[in-house]
């Protein structure tokens, strides 16, 4: 039997208690790895924020992480009916059935933002979309995924040249599929523009993809209620045309600033645990950079003027965070 399995006994909430009691011993571990990176993309993202700001966001960010990840593996062991269940509100509900009524296809664009595993249940309910799959590491862990990945409508496809075709003829035949377009590729398939003001390598499948097929483009993300009763999820329409545009460098750039836009609506809620930043010209990895480099770049890059997004109303007092532990 597959451990993983457990998970669909334990209740939803008695595994939000565990994960935030786990938030609560990463936030007293600074040399953590997850730890180390929160802080890292926030330096670099928002460096105008005074340490009493970074450390409150930073609390907010290990919470929301921890929660999304044990939410995830609850949707996977669970059957869709139960995923489905958990949405409570769907705002902008019509620019999604807009962008599914397209003849030429929609792509729906979900950032590393909220809990997007629970909103994948909900989505299949409009058809069979043909998403990209890569395996995890771990037996166990990969069986756990397929098989509840494999209780949806999707046709799941490997990430490589097979799986972008099989993409492309879903969007041509006027189908959709589900893109997340903020990890970092392998250097042969990204370019280097800016995301939160940062120059790094980003991926151009998503850019490609509507520029050959000018499918619709839809924005989706899953965010956990404040009153932590399900979650809600939030529909964004994204037709700027230089989303379009055959210069991979031009629509990649339009895409990064349409994710930041749907990110600043719920920026703690984004998984800033994830290395982003891997490839920046003029410093390469800042996670393995010592604290000097990584400062005089940030004092450097700051200096000249870059604009950043001004994070302050977006750190709360933590009240109801300090509550649930």
């Amino acid at each position: 039997m597959n451990p993983y399995h457990i998970f669909k006994i334990v209740p939803l909430s008695v595994l939000q208690m565990l994960a935030r009691f786990v938030a609560w011993i990463i936030l007293r571990m600074p040399s953590a790895s997850i730890m180390r990176t929160v802080k890292i993309n926030i330096a670099l993202i928002a460096p105008r924020l005074s340490d009493l700001q970074k450390q409150a966001l930073t609390k907010e960010i290990i919470y929301h992480q921890c929660l999304t990840s044990i939410e995830s593996i609850k949707s996977w062991a669970m059957p869709p009916e139960w995923s489905i269940a958990q949405i409570r509100d769907v705002h902008n509900k019509d620019i999604l059935l807009e962008g599914l009524a397209s003849p030429n296809g929609m792509l729906a664009i979900v950032p590393h933002l909220g809990t997007w595993e629970m909103m994948n249940a909900w989505l299949n309910q409009f058809g069979s979309p043909t998403i990209m799959y890569k395996p995890v590491e771990g037996t166990f862990a990969n069986e756990f995924i397929l098989q509840g990945r494999s209780r949806l409508n999707a046709t799941l496809v490997p990430t490589d040249g097979s799986g972008v075709k099989a993409v492309f003829k879903t969007l041509k035949q006027g189908g959709f599929s589900i893109v997340l377009p903020d990890h970092v590729p392998d250097l042969s398939g990204g370019v280097v523009v800016p995301f939160f003001g940062i120059e790094t390598l980003t991926s151009t499948l998503a850019s490609k993809l509507a520029s050959k097929t000018k499918c619709a483009l839809v924005g989706l993300a899953c965010i956990r209620r404040d009153d932590g009763h399900g979650f809600d999820i939030y529909c964004y329409k994204l037709d700027d045309p230089a989303l379009y545009d055959r210069h991979a460098e031009t629509a990649a750039q339009a895409l990064n600033q349409a994710m930041q836009q749907m990110i600043e609506d719920n920026y703690s809620h984004y998984m800033w645990g994830y290395r982003r930043f891997k490839h920046i010209p003029n410093l390469g990895n800042p996670y393995q950079k010592d604290k000097a480099d990584l400062k005089a770049f940030i004092q450097a890059h700051h200096s000249i003027g870059s604009g950043r997004y001004n994070y302050d109303n977006d750190v709360s007092d933590n009240a109801k965070l300090d509550n649930d532990k």
